[in-house]
């Protein structure tokens, strides 16, 4: 049953898990695009209690995350895991608040919408008081997926990531400083938020491994994308690798079209669209990078030609802030798109 009590024009607004690198970043995206929150309440665990985190030029002290706090909220951001978004989602429902949860815990429920708003906004009216953020790595993916899709339907995307540590929390990323200064200085490196040591290397295994091989973060992709673009026939498959790099996950493309597409085309709808910006000129070695695009919000598109393998294919390689358009900022988005609707 989709949910029918209206959202008012200034909600009151909470975010849960604020002190996580996630719950950060929506703090800060809320303040930078001036969404307008009659209130903003910060909620973590009872160990961050009482803490003040910095918000629209004064401070916000920490509540405790319990299932009282939500009396009176009208939208939630959840960023505290999995666990946390099950136990404490229903209610926030029942309080009458709407819950936009970037964890995995209801992705692929079929009665909650998995949303990126540049691809599937419409599918926020059948919400039922639980709105999913997907994985990072799908989102900007589909944001770029869904503009070429317009173009010619797509068959089959093969897509290798090279993720960043801070996909994995503020511990992955110390961990990454921490080891790359004890390898330059000589130090025995002991992993602990990874398998293997991430500094000077790269780790072909995010999440768990599956039956068939695969990890359970590329069966994500996978998934995700079909749902979320509504598109069960489109062929994938996925490689996932953590990369020492602190933020920002960048993907290589090759997609397959029903017709063709040539480059100048594809080229022209990728630079019209929204939230995507075009970094392409190889004759100035210009294309994206993570270590340049940290903080901000698009999805950078660059190293575009055609995939001769392929009888209609495309190339392209894409880099976006997985902490931003890959969690926060598309949680925000999703709640001025649910009050615009």
């Amino acid at each position: 049953m989709a949910w029918n009590k209206p959202m008012p024009s200034r909600p009151v607004v909470a975010v849960a898990g604020a002190t996580g690198a996630v719950g950060i970043e929506m703090l800060k995206t809320l303040e930078q695009r001036g969404f307008p929150a009659s209130r903003v309440i910060a909620l973590a665990s009872s160990r961050s209690a009482g803490k003040k985190l910095p918000f629209a030029g004064g401070e916000l002290v920490v509540e405790e995350l319990t299932e009282a706090s939500f009396e009176g909220v009208d939208i939630a951001l959840f960023s505290a895991g999995a666990s946390v978004s099950k136990a404490m989602a229903p209610a926030a429902v029942a309080a009458g608040c709407v819950v936009i949860d970037n964890s995995s815990a209801f992705r692929m429920d079929e009665d909650v919408p998995l949303v990126v708003p540049e691809v599937n906004a419409q599918d926020l009216d059948l919400h039922s008081g639980v709105v999913a953020n997907p994985n990072c790595s799908t989102i900007q993916m589909v944001v770029v997926l869904k503009v070429l899709n317009d173009l010619s339907p797509i068959r089959r995307v093969v897509v290798s990531t090279y993720q960043a540590a801070s996909g994995a929390g503020q511990a992955a990323m110390d961990e990454l400083y921490d080891q790359s200064r004890d390898f330059l200085e000589g130090r025995e490196l002991e992993p602990s938020a990874f398998a293997h040591r991430i500094a000077f290397n790269c780790i072909p295994q995010i999440d768990v491994f599956l039956d068939d091989g695969s990890t359970k973060e590329e069966w994500k992709m996978v998934v995700e994308t079909k749902k979320i673009m509504h598109a069960p026939q489109i062929e994938m498959a996925a490689t996932c690798v953590r990369v020492p790099v602190l933020r920002c996950h960048s993907e290589s493309l090759n997609i397959e079209f029903d017709s063709e597409i040539s480059v100048d085309s594809a080229r022209e709808a990728l630079s019209s669209a929204s939230g995507i910006t075009m970094t392409d000129d190889p004759a100035a070695s210009s294309y994206p990078m993570p270590a340049l695009l940290e903080g901000s919000d698009d999805v950078y598109v660059g190293r575009l030609r055609v995939d001769t393998s392929v009888p209609h294919g495309l190339v392209l390689w894409i880099v976006a802030d997985q902490l931003r358009k890959g969690a926060a900022l598309n949680a925000v988005q999703i709640a001025e798109a649910l009050l615009s609707r």
